[in-house]
């Protein structure tokens, strides 16, 4: 039977930018993906991720069924009502017999790009009331939740670069023409800087590679891994010291000016100079230029995040922004207002934000933003005594690949638990140990609102898309399955999922103060639309989700715009310059000065046909510049009798991997790199294409003990390695 093309609009998934596609739909097929050109934030840019949507829509490695582990040790399919049943059988049971630090939460990237994985996983903690919750941020983002908390008060309170209007950008430890951008939402990154050098601005790169961004530049640094915290110190040094500052109309919302001028001036340019490998010219240099510019932004990821000094050197990115008075100014770094956030209310001294709240059980980790660091997951599973993790859900996550030391947290998960849960549409390195699998749908059959990347937008609009196709009979929703997860683990087993739906509903309007009535006006064909429509009723600009239903491609709610004071919540009211765990750290860094480099350290990278370990059995993604290689400087390979091509043996404190040579200039002389995400070559996987290019994981060099103290982030670049051919 032949079935009529149409088309539909959907908000690509796959990354941060949040594009808008046009899908072409046969019967119940995904046959093709393009930009939408009427979306109000993409404007039709696509990415070979967007492209390849009905790719991963269609995988036929993707679970359609729960699986259960029979008496037989073995994975096998079942009814969803069995495999809940397994679920409310084991977890309370477990929590009552050993408390509620029996269970741990693993939350995975995946879910801030999906409705249920933003609306439901703050639920089901809250049924849980464990404290042993570790997710992705700790080993990407949580240095910079960690220095908003303390600077503003409010780790969620991320200023992002006005990419639009800045007349400077500096970027650094970023590459977002591959990234895509993160902790920046912004469809077609290239295309704006790219439009941002045409209008004669300034574009300067601060990377250990020359990237595909780093080519794009006006300036690029190619700083040594690592030493971000300390070139930006400098930076701000001489701003201090050359009485360059000028907060403008921030004044007044600033406390500890002094105190910081006091606290970074060892930093000077010559003294950090060596450390950096970048010469004192060209850090006096960066400095000025930033001061000099009519507008500037700077602008921090991953590569200044997952380091020694993370914190540290994303807190000195906000420093730049407010001594050069481009904090929350057009042009600079504002804060974005989603139409989901909370209604601005009037400014005031707020709780702040505090660190160490509890620690970790094993090595004493103190919480960041209620999380503990995900590279003490293993331990805190094989350790004997009491707070044991004995039970485990894993949401969207695969730890195996993305946390250090994944052999050592392989063994744990499987011999030292006594009941795991994994959400996950694939049987993957991690989910494989589980009792219970729980497939969500493929994401044609799933509506789509971006509640993480709406707060990180570098404009304001709001869009939604309902699922393109039915759900397919035998899958259930994933809202409800998360629904479902928490009934069955809070001992209310059996009850509708609506019934999460509507506590959450009605301790929203209480909490807010609204008129108890409110919940009847809400419109939604679900639990969720239900819930997004009284989160927009609340929100800042009053609109409803009808009225996001009568825009299919997204509504304009204009440039981004000055927030301060609104934003600050710490206890003063003030932007808090130099914190106290800060100035604390700042010794750490001070001796950084004296270190000696190691003669060789590894540094990851981002590929634009993938997104860490979750899009590596996508045909149409694999193969091209897709590829697990360790890229070498043509030097380094000469001195250590690399070929090109050839296997390589890499080995550090964790210990060793191979992987193909790939000896290249674009990145410098002392430092090599391998990509993030790989390594699917363990048994008892069901994911063809990525298990036919395994290649290596690179976080098994790591062995978990290096984190950045004030985020609990995993330290993953400028890892000391040799590096040798493999016999």
């Amino acid at each position: 039977m032949s079935h009529a093309s149409r088309t539909a609009p959907r908000i690509c998934p796959l990354c941060e930018a949040t594009c808008g596609l046009t899908l072409t739909i046969e019967g119940t097929t995904v046959t093709g993906a393009r930009g939408d050109r009427d979306d109000i934030f993409s404007r039709g840019f696509i990415c070979p991720k967007g492209a390849s949507f009905g790719g991963l829509d269609a995988d036929p490695d993707r679970l359609r069924v729960p699986l259960v582990r029979g008496d037989d040790g073995e994975l096998r399919e079942a009814s969803w009502n069995e495999a809940f049943d397994r679920i409310a059988a084991r977890i309370p049971a477990l929590v009552e017999a050993h408390g509620p630090q029996a269970v741990g939460v693993v939350l995975g990237n995946p879910n801030v790009h999906t409705m249920a994985g933003s609306l439901y996983p703050p639920l089901l903690l809250a049924a849980l009331r464990t404290r042993n919750v570790f997710t992705a941020s700790t080993l990407d983002q949580m240095p910079k939740h960690v220095s908003s908390g303390l600077l503003f008060g409010d780790a969620n309170a991320i200023p992002v670069p006005d990419l639009d209007r800045t007349d400077h950008l500096l970027l650094i430890g970023a590459n977002p023409l591959e990234s895509n951008g993160s902790l920046c939402t912004a469809p077609d990154f290239p295309g704006r800087l790219r439009a941002l050098r045409r209008r004669g601005s300034t574009l300067t790169v601060i990377d250990p590679r020359r990237t595909r961004t780093a080519r794009l530049a006006d300036r690029h640094v190619a700083i040594r891994p690592g030493a971000d915290a300390l070139l930006l110190a400098a930076m701000a040094q001489v701003l201090l010291e050359e009485k360059l500052t000028d907060p403008g109309v921030l004044a007044e919302h600033l406390e500890g000016a002094d105190e910081l001028a006091s606290a970074l001036s060892d930093f000077t340019p010559d003294a950090v100079a060596a450390a950096c490998d970048v010469d004192a010219a060209t850090i006096t240099a960066l400095a000025r230029e930033l001061a000099a510019a009519p507008t500037a932004a700077v602008y921090g990821r991953i590569g200044s995040c997952t380091v020694e000094h993370g914190t540290l050197a994303s807190w000195l990115v906000d420093v730049l922004n407010i001594l050069t008075g481009n904090l929350d100014r057009p042009g600079g770094a504002l804060f974005p207002l989603s139409a989901t956030a909370r209604a601005p209310r009037a400014a005031a001294p707020g709780k702040g934000f505090a660190l160490g709240r509890w620690a970790s059980r094993v090595s004493g980790h103190p919480e960041a933003k209620g999380e503990l660091p995900t590279a003490a997951l293993a331990e805190e599973i094989e350790t004997p005594g009491e707070g044991r993790i004995r039970a485990l859900v894993v949401l969207a996550a695969n730890p195996v690949l993305s946390a250090p030391d994944g052999d050592r947290l392989d063994a744990a998960l499987a011999g030292h638990l006594d009941f795991m849960v994994s959400v996950d549409p694939y049987l993957n390195e991690t989910s494989r140990h589980a009792d219970v699998v729980l497939p969500p749908p493929p994401p044609s059959q799933s509506a789509h609102f971006d509640f993480a990347f709406n707060s990180f937008a570098v404009h304001n609009q709001v869009r939604y898309t309902r699922a393109p196709i039915p759900l397919e009979d035998g899958r259930m929703d994933e809202s409800e399955i998360h629904a479902r997860l928490i009934l069955a683990v809070s001992g209310m087993h059996g009850a509708p999922p609506s019934a999460v739906d509507d506590l959450a509903i009605t301790t929203a309007i209480t909490k807010a103060g609204a008129p108890k009535g409110l919940a009847g006006e809400l419109t939604g064909r679900s639990g969720p639309e239900r819930r997004l429509d009284l989160m927009l009723r609340l929100g800042p600009y009053g609109l409803t989700l009808e009225q996001l239903l009568a825009h299919p491609h997204g509504i304009d709610l204009g440039p981004l715009k000055p927030r301060v004071p609104e934003i600050l919540r710490t206890r003063s009211g003030r932007i808090e310059l130099l914190p106290a765990p800060i100035a604390a750290d700042l010794p750490r860094l001070r001796r950084a000065l004296d270190d000696r480099p190691a003669p060789l350290v590894l540094v990851g990278r981002r590929h634009l046909r993938s997104n860490n370990s979750w899009m590596h059995n996508v045909v149409s993604l694999s193969g091209g510049s897709n590829v697990c290689t360790l890229q070498v400087h043509p030097d380094d390979a000469a001195r250590l009798g690399l070929v090109d091509g050839a296997t390589v043996r890499i080995e550090s404190a964790g210990g060793g991997i191979e992987a193909p040579a790939e000896i290249t200039d674009t990145v410098r002389s002392g430092v090599v790199s391998l990509p993030h995400g790989w390594g699917h070559s363990r048994p008892g996987t069901r994911m063809a294409v990525a298990a036919a290019h395994p290649g290596a994981n690179v976080n098994q060099l790591l062995d978990g003990t290096l984190l950045d103290p004030l985020s609990g982030t995993a330290v993953l670049n400028a890892i000391p390695v040799t590096v040798t051919p493999s016999p």
